[in-house]
């Protein structure tokens, strides 16, 4: 059983290590299009944040760890986070890389990690997202089956 869940740690002010760049005469900075898969600072209103991804089994022990910026989202983490998981076997060959059943909170609930998740025939635990299951019902036949969901696992 491995659960995967994220935190928010705020970063102190000199932690990017680098000064702010002059502004332009348009009074804009340049903003990068995307971060580096290197970056792990994200600046909001709060200041310099960062959000740490974890999957933990169920004896607390941390398998694998994520950094991101404070402003990327829990969903699209998912699949890295289980990738970076290595299990090595105590009699030698390749590590496990498969866990037999993940549960994540409603952050996680995306059709891409449920296609996923059943890809690789993992079990989950992850509740359905209020707006998903509208807008599923809505469509009607054409939404498809409703996320299994035991709230007891």
């Amino acid at each position: 059983m491995v659960s995967v869940d994220s935190t928010v740690c705020r970063a102190h002010q000199h932690a990017a290590g680098a000064r702010k760049q002059a502004p332009r005469k348009s009074g804009k900075r340049a903003r990068p299009a995307q971060h580096r898969s290197d970056e792990a600072l994200g600046r909001s209103r709060g200041g310099l944040t960062t959000k740490i991804h974890l999957a933990g089994e169920s004896g607390l022990r941390p398998l694998a760890v994520l950094v991101t910026p404070r402003q990327w989202g829990d969903a699209p983490q998912m699949i890295p986070v289980l990738e970076r998981i290595r299990v090595p076997r105590p009699a030698g060959g390749h590590p496990r890389t498969r866990p037999d059943h993940v549960s994540g909170d409603k952050a996680y609930s995306s059709r891409r990690n449920r296609r996923y998740l059943r890809r690789r025939q993992i079990k989950h635990t992850i509740p359905e997202r209020r707006d998903q299951r509208a807008h599923r019902q809505r469509r009607g036949s054409n939404g498809g089956r409703p996320a299994g969901f035991d709230p007891t696992h």
